[in-house]
């Protein structure tokens, strides 16, 4: 999970900065086979090694049908690994790596060179390994396959953000290693909105809970003591902060279910609209550990610990809303002006003359089919991120290439096997000339609102949610 501040999100200068060194530059990690390798699936041949990446070595894993000839290849992009300097074997879920294998794809991946938020090496080993992979089994294993015919890249929450942007067109003209995607499958992607919105959202915490005239580096001491479970850090015993917005469970921590009084209530509409409005499983979401999670990143200094040299987040012109009215309230007016306001440094992520930016732009910006789903209730990386994605797109007059499905899940990245597999078998049909397929409406706050909203795609019950009217 993100840790530290990931906040910002303007794109910077149109040249790189003075040489300068950032903390990640720095940081020297390790790639390392692990002992035990996983198996190859049957009718197919798997293959692991180590190659030359962005920052030093990375992993590489690649697997192949029997029979194939070049006849296409999907990259898989991982989503973040944390802050570590072992970097771990790259692997996709079981399902999209039957949809792909049994479409008769070969898939590749990437450890990447570099852990934290390194999108711009996620990028840049990712490419480099689609463009040579071949070599480098040839290299290791002594077998020789034909060059593939076709490259397609898909992944997920930072992985999605790679893919999303191995197909823009800055990025694709800014890489060190071009590929010519056919198409891409970004899902639960984050992009750089993702740390607007995760300084937002603790900012707006201080200010409403009575803390907005202390300074934010202080943000994790007012929320409260977190406390270590190895997949999350939970607030165990809730800070002032925290105890003035939310009542708590029967065992001392922070009931997110339910907030007190206006203040408490007042934030979680906030949350609502920065997240992407009125939606089913909204709420649910916002209850799960997902907000410790998003908690746990406030407080530091917008540099997105040490991928940027300087703060990339910015909120002078952002307008925080608890009602839907055209127009802001008074008191809305009042809490907006009361607010510490903040400006991005606007050369904290330029275009560099050596590869994408440090953190590469999703802009909307591309020629290729790519299809995408998101969970409604995700707190961490949110829904708001696919209007985003569809309001970019329509500025570039693209918005036909591009698919969108909601699904009706509580947390990150929550998708079942059939959704997996409906996602795959539709986007490889679509890049091969078949039929465009369905996909959801998600600017319109009407049709996102209504309580069936996602149902379409969702394939299979979560336990605990609101049941659809009429079934899919």
């Amino acid at each position: 999970m993100l840790s530290g501040c990931l906040s910002g999100g303007g794109g910077g200068s149109d040249s790189p900065p003075a040489a300068e060194t950032r903390a990640q530059d720095s940081r020297e990690f390790r790639a390392e086979l692990p002992a035990t390798l996983p198996a190859a699936l049957a009718g197919t041949s798997i293959y692991f090694g180590i190659y030359e990446g962005l920052q030093g070595d990375a992993i590489y894993s690649v697997e192949v049908p029997d029979g194939w000839d070049g006849d296409g290849l999907v990259m898989w992009t991982h989503g973040y690994a944390g802050e570590t300097l072992g970097l771990s074997l790259a692997m996709p879920p079981a399902a999209w790596r039957l949809a792909v294998l049994n479409a008769g794809y070969a898939w590749a991946a990437s450890s990447y060179s570099a852990n934290w938020y390194d999108a711009r090496a996620g990028i840049e080993d990712t490419n480099k390994l689609a463009l040579n992979f071949v070599d480098y089994i040839e290299q290791d294993y002594g077998e020789r396959y034909t060059a593939p015919g076709q490259y397609l890249i898909s992944g997920v929450s930072m992985g999605g953000h790679i893919a999303a942007a191995a197909v823009d067109r800055e990025n694709l003209e800014q890489t060190m290693f071009p590929v010519p995607y056919a198409g891409a499958a970004p899902f639960c992607h984050a992009e750089q909105n993702e740390f607007q919105w995760l300084g937002d959202y603790t900012r707006v915490m201080m200010e409403i809970s009575g803390y907005g005239d202390e300074d934010y580096s202080r943000f994790l001491e007012l929320a409260g003591e977190f406390t270590d479970f190895g997949s999350a850090s939970l607030i165990t015993s809730p800070g002032p902060m925290v105890d003035a917005l939310f009542n708590q469970l029967p065992n001392g921590w922070p009931n997110w279910a339910s907030p007190k009084g206006v203040a408490g209530e007042r934030l979680v509409a906030i949350a609502e609209n920065l997240t992407g409005g009125k939606r089913p499983i909204f709420n649910i979401g916002y209850a799960t550990p997902l907000q410790d999670i998003v908690l746990g990143t406030g407080g530091s200094d917008g540099r997105i610990n040490g991928i940027l040299l300087k703060s990339m987040y910015g909120n002078e012109d952002v307008v925080y809303r608890w009602t839907t009215g055209p127009t802001p309230t008074a008191e809305e007016i009042e809490f907006n002006e009361s607010l510490d306001r903040v400006s991005a440094d606007p050369d904290a992520n330029p275009l560099r003359d050596d590869g994408v930016r440090w953190i590469p732009l999703v802009n909307g910006d591309f020629d290729v089919p790519v299809l995408t789903m998101h969970t409604l209730g995700d707190f961490y990386v949110p829904f708001r991120h696919q209007q985003l994605y569809r309001e970019r797109a329509e500025a570039n007059g693209n918005e036909d290439l591009l698919v969108q499905r909601a699904i009706r899940a509580p947390s990150h990245c929550d998708f079942s096997d059939g959704e997996y597999t409906a996602a795959i078998n539709d986007w490889l049909t679509w890049v091969n000339g078949g039929a465009k397929p369905a996909g959801d409406e998600v600017l319109d706050p009407v049709v996102v609102a209504n309580d069936n909203y996602g149902c379409t795609f969702t394939v299979g019950e979560r336990a605990g949610l609101p049941a659809c009217a009429t079934p899919p």
